[in-house]
């Protein structure tokens, strides 16, 4: 059954109350989901190198021990992007973030290179095995700073859950919402949206919190038990 004759039932049936989160439950379960282009943002080169995943029962409890980034899509009105950020996993923090309108590494080389000069370097560096990460022009910035190289393995989103959640939030919360004109409104608007979520939206994960709070408390930690 399409999913818009579905919802035109539920609004229709007299005495029948409902909310979102119910409507989505029952879809999920039901397989039914809205028929539209899903751009693919993780295509592997055959020619690049792989490299292991560091993160198997590791426990993050400090931050920039480890980052991770990944690319996901972006509807507009007329067409799509793609967009990159990289975050801190143990805050949550967006470290930085790039829009495109193709999928080359140069915009995920400069998110990069962004987190690097802005706060330094982490540990580990988590992302899947798209073919921008993959890239030397990527791994090679990271081999420069010392960071190790860690990548999920076939199929194994969730190995990445944490910056999976921040792309449903970031859907949900901003994107699906609006109907961005062009690559420039895109941009400038979700440039508001991740300096609100750094700074003013609290998280439950982190004892609602903010990411920016929970990010430079972290890193004072050390200083005070000096």
């Amino acid at each position: 059954m399409p999913a818009v004759g579905y919802f035109a039932r539920l609004r229709v049936l007299p005495g029948f109350d409902t909310g979102r989160q119910h409507v989505r439950t029952l879809m999920r379960r039901m397989g039914m989901e809205a028929i539209c282009r899903k751009p693919r943002t993780s295509l592997p080169n055959q020619a690049h190198r792989v490299y292991p995943y560091l993160l198997k029962d590791v426990v993050i409890e400090r931050a920039k021990q480890a980052w991770a980034a990944d690319i996901t899509y972006i509807p507009m009105a007329r067409g799509f992007g793609y967009l990159v950020a990289i975050i801190d996993l143990y805050s949550r923090k967006v470290l930085s973030h790039r829009l495109s309108n193709t999928m080359t590494t140069d915009f995920c080389v400069e998110a990069l290179e962004e987190a690097l000069t802005r706060f330094g370097r982490p540990e580990i560096f988590n992302t899947d095995q798209g073919a921008q990460f993959t890239d030397s022009d990527f791994t090679d910035r990271l081999k420069a700073h010392g960071v190790a190289i860690s990548m999920d393995g076939k199929r194994r989103w969730i190995d990445n859950v944490f910056i999976e959640r921040l792309w449903r939030t970031v859907k949900y919360e901003e994107v699906y919402l609006k109907a961005y004109a062009s690559l420039a409104d895109a941009r400038m608007q979700l440039r508001t949206f991740f300096e609100r979520y750094n700074d003013f939206r609290p998280h439950q994960a982190l004892e609602n919190r903010t990411p920016d709070a929970v990010y430079f408390e972290a890193l004072q930690a050390p200083r005070k038990a000096a």
